[in-house]
């Protein structure tokens, strides 16, 4: 299953040292409800762990989270997760572009794929549950 979601998020920082916290995956993955990270892997790449609750299901994804694109002139970033469920079959795969702007805040634009028992749980369950989880978090980088 494919989803599309778009937030908006704003934050008190100048646009630079915001820019700058979103770099900081270890800041970043915590502030996803449920998230951890386990290893740093790579200067931009960390190996983490997500706890959803989905429907009456909780499910453990363990993947990585990877800066794949960055443009610090234009405040843009973008990250790759790719993750499995523990224990399943199933795979959360997204691509979490971010776009900040001089205006105190940004956007982020989803896109994530969902396979096995979230998929399962229907559309409207995971748009509702990665809708408030990623509104969750836009909220905690307001905080960062």
């Amino acid at each position: 299953m494919a989803v599309e979601l778009d937030h908006s998020f704003s934050t008190a920082k100048p646009v630079a040292e915001a820019y700058a916290d979103l770099l900081d995956l270890e800041k970043v993955v915590p502030c996803v409800e449920g998230g951890r990270v386990l290893e740093r892997t790579g200067p931009e790449s960390v190996k983490a762990e997500i706890k959803v609750k989905m429907g009456a299901m909780s499910l453990t994804y363990h993947g990585t989270l990877e800066i794949v694109a960055q443009d610090p002139a234009a405040h843009h970033l973008v990250m790759s997760v790719k993750s499995r469920e523990t224990g399943g079959q199933g795979h959360a795969n997204a691509t979490v572009t971010f776009d900040l702007d001089d205006g105190g805040g940004g956007k982020i634009h989803t896109s994530a794929q969902i396979t096995g028992k979230a998929a399962s749980m229907g559309e409207g369950i995971v748009v509702g549950v990665l809708d408030a989880l990623i509104e969750n978090f836009s909220g905690k980088l307001a905080q960062l």
